[in-house]
Formats: structure tokens, C-alpha cells, sequence
């Protein structure tokens, strides 16, 4: 997978994690994105695409997320 095609898959990941997150963020704001798109990146890239899976990987590390991350699991 290229460079642009995983920051693509990275940004729909990271928009899956804050909708399975809290249906208040569903939408997935840029700034929510913004705050977990290197964290997913960082810690579950192995589970892309799969966003439940990457989910799963982000909560388990939850003390590892960013703080700006880590909010959005709350």
C-alpha cells in the first residue's frame, strides 16, 4: 500500500474509531482525527483496515494513546 492510500485508510480508520468511540462523535471532527490518526498509526497498524479490530488494539493501550487521543475514549 502506498504512503497516500494508508494516510486515506488511516483518516476512515480513525473516523470508525471515534464513531465506535461515542455516538456523539460519529461525524469524526477533523480535530478528532487529527488527535488519533498517529496513535492508530503508531499502535495498531496492523489491524488496517479494520477499524473494529484497531479499535480494540487503541482501547487495550489506551494509557499509551496521546492525551489528545485518549480524550476521545471517554
Amino acid at each position: 500500500m502506498t504512503r497516500p492510500k494508508i494516510a486515506t485508510a488511516a483518516a476512515l480508520i480513525v473516523v470508525a474509531l471515534l464513531a465506535g468511540a461515542s455516538t456523539a462523535l460519529a461525524a469524526g471532527t477533523p480535530e478528532q482525527r487529527r488527535a488519533c490518526r498517529a496513535d492508530a498509526m503508531r499502535l495498531c497498524r496492523e489491524f488496517v483496515p479494520n477499524a473494529k479490530r484497531i479499535q480494540v488494539c487503541m482501547e487495550k493501550k489506551l494509557d499509551q494513546l496521546s492525551p489528545e487521543c485518549r480524550k476521545q475514549f471517554r
